[in-house]
């Protein structure tokens, strides 16, 4: 019995295991962003924009403006009915200065931010291109009627000013020290919904979508309306203004775009200053020079701004380019393709004098050229502003270029003038890039120079009328001054 005892004293049972310490949760609040805090420092100083403008029934650029809108955001447009090939559109109808106070009105939506405490407002030039009415309204419910200041189409930036003081300003922050991969935030209006908050990374920077800027490259959900407000980084700064989505569908679909601030305060400066914007020009047409291009020419690599077309008397041909030529450096700048050029010309003041690097026939060679003004695109000063006086091509929104030998040939005409680009008046007109323009007033052009004496005899405020010719149909257009 003692034995067993023994036995049953050895044979003990095991100790019950110690209770289990439950795991810690990552801390996500450390991992994710608070955008609360920015909303507050940051959104009373965003503002919402509407606009109206009145319909012009008869006039069909209006539903081209529209179009244009609509692509500007990704929307899908239904074709246009286009006229039979060589067929040249009629011009548009001139407007009528007794306008209906009961006429259709269109109305707009956008956003902007305070750039300056006395009341200058920033936005997106398409928010109130052609507006009739601009109405800014702050985050305290307080409604102002804006002018527009100033407003450049080319990089899509516009000022605007109301008359309040001590008002909320934003940073502006450094676009190079901005990050792929770095969160950001957007403040704006979608759809009307004001004070709307998103937010997402930067995609991409430096994205080739616009013709004199690089844009930035983001996943935050922006949508019409959105336009023209600022792109912010943690810090509170403005990065960018939001300008453009992609999409297949008409909504947000994970790409948008934003003008990088630097660059929209250095417009935003010259709309100030003056209501308007001035940039150099070379006056040639460069292409991106293709690999087999390269190899064939004996430049190694494709780079540099491959030159397919010189503006007679201008600047290029002035400093001994020719066609062929690769331009490989401006102003001791590498140009990579045919865009840097451009844009690296549109950033120097006309009159300037630039050391060019040309490679040509297999060889480098160094050549000089002074800019001269790129024209400007018909940019109001203010939208109460008086028209500007018709005192050369630029004032009716053109660029010209005489014929060569063989085109004269071709179209068998002794002369006319070969329009390469149509904006602001002649836009509206319904004039394009590629019509040749045969007479300005009555008077034959056939040289640049006898169109630009033709355009100082139109008097200020006066119709100048054209014989245009578009494929093998001639017909004559009339050109409206200033904001049609």
């Amino acid at each position: 019995m003692g034995g067993s005892l023994g036995v049953c004293a050895q044979t003990t049972t095991k100790p019950a295991p110690a209770a289990a310490v439950p795991v810690a949760a990552p801390d996500l609040t450390r991992a994710l962003p608070d955008f609360s805090a920015l909303v507050e420092q940051a959104g009373p100083a965003v503002v919402n924009i509407r606009t109206s403008e009145k319909v012009k029934v008869a006039n069909a650029q209006v539903d081209e403006q529209m179009r244009e809108l609509l692509r500007r955001f990704g929307i899908p447009v239904p074709p246009q009915r286009r006229a039979p090939p060589g067929a040249n559109p009629p011009p548009a109808p001139a407007p009528d200065d007794d306008e209906d106070d009961d006429a259709p009105q269109r109305r707009g939506l956008g956003s902007g931010f305070v750039i300056g405490a006395d009341g200058f407002v920033m936005t997106n030039a398409h928010v109130v291109d052609d507006a009739d009415e601009v109405m800014v309204t702050l985050t305290d419910k307080r409604e102002f009627k804006a002018k527009v200041v100033g407003l450049d189409r080319r990089t899509d930036v516009a000022v605007l000013k109301i008359e309040a003081s001590n008002l909320p300003l934003l940073r502006m922050g450094d676009v190079g020290k901005l990050k792929v991969g770095e969160w950001v935030m957007a403040i704006g209006s979608p759809f009307g919904f004001d004070n709307t908050v998103t937010a997402g990374i930067v995609s991409a920077k430096a994205r080739d979508t616009g013709d004199l800027l690089p844009l930035i490259q983001t996943d935050v959900a922006i949508n019409p309306g959105n336009s023209g407000g600022p792109l912010l980084n943690l810090r509170g700064e403005v990065v960018g203004i939001n300008s453009q989505i992609y999409s297949q569908s008409g909504g947000f679909m994970g790409i948008s775009f934003a003008i990088p601030i630097d660059e929209a305060m250095r417009v935003a400066d010259q709309l100030r200053a003056s209501g308007r914007v001035t940039r150099g020009m070379l006056g040639v047409y460069p292409d991106d020079v293709s690999k087999e291009v390269a190899e064939a020419i004996g430049l190694g690599k494709p780079q540099g701004a491959l030159i397919s077309r010189i503006t007679p008397a201008g600047p290029g041909e002035k400093a001994g380019l020719q066609l062929g030529d690769v331009i490989t450096k401006f102003d001791g700048k590498t140009v990579e393709k045919a865009v840097d050029l451009r844009r690296l010309a549109a950033a120097t003041k006309p009159g300037t004098k630039v050391p060019l690097q040309v490679f040509r026939r297999g060889a480098y060679k160094d050549l000089v050229a002074t800019l001269d003004a790129l024209p400007d695109d018909r940019t109001p000063a203010a939208p109460d502003a008086e028209a500007p006086a018709a005192t050369g091509a630029q004032a009716w929104g053109l660029t010209v270029s005489e014929l060569s030998e063989a085109q004269r040939k071709e179209l068998k005409v002794d002369g006319g003038l070969r329009i390469d680009t149509a904006e602001g008046p002649a836009a509206r007109a319904g004039l394009k890039a590629g019509d040749v323009i045969l007479s300005a007033n009555n008077a034959e052009v056939k040289t640049v120079k006898q169109f630009q004496a033709a355009l100082a005899k139109v008097e200020k405020g006066k119709s100048l009328q054209m014989l245009v010719r578009r494929g093998e149909v001639a017909t004559y257009v009339v050109l409206k001054p200033g904001k049609g």
